[in-house]
């Protein structure tokens, strides 16, 4: 499944978030993977973020995630940088942004 979101960073933290992920811990990245996702994109304009992830199960991704030390940690640091925060938790594992349009 295919679930878009959107996140917005502080005007002036821009780059300490794009620094950020050009860092993604080894073992971040492969909690998501094996968590289920076979892709995520971000794009900025300005400072606003759209996500795309490539998921088998958005929910159970981000029940799996919630737990791990290596995830908490990322979220506190992104929580830091964002003036939008995803909810990445189980309860809100349903804030995608809805379809409009597809072709």
């Amino acid at each position: 499944m295919r679930i878009a979101l959107h996140t917005k960073v502080r005007a002036d933290r821009v780059e300490e978030y794009e620094a950020a992920h050009r860092e993604v811990p080894e073992a971040l990245t492969a909690a998501i993977r094996a968590a289920g996702v076979s892709e995520w994109t971000i794009w900025r304009s300005g400072t606003d973020l759209f996500h795309l992830l490539e998921v088998e199960n958005y929910a159970a991704m981000i029940a799996e995630l919630e737990k791990l030390p290596v995830n908490i940690a990322w979220q506190a640091r992104m929580a830091e940088l964002l003036d939008v925060v995803h909810d990445y938790s189980a309860e809100g594992a349903d804030a995608s942004l809805p379809v409009v349009w597809q072709l």
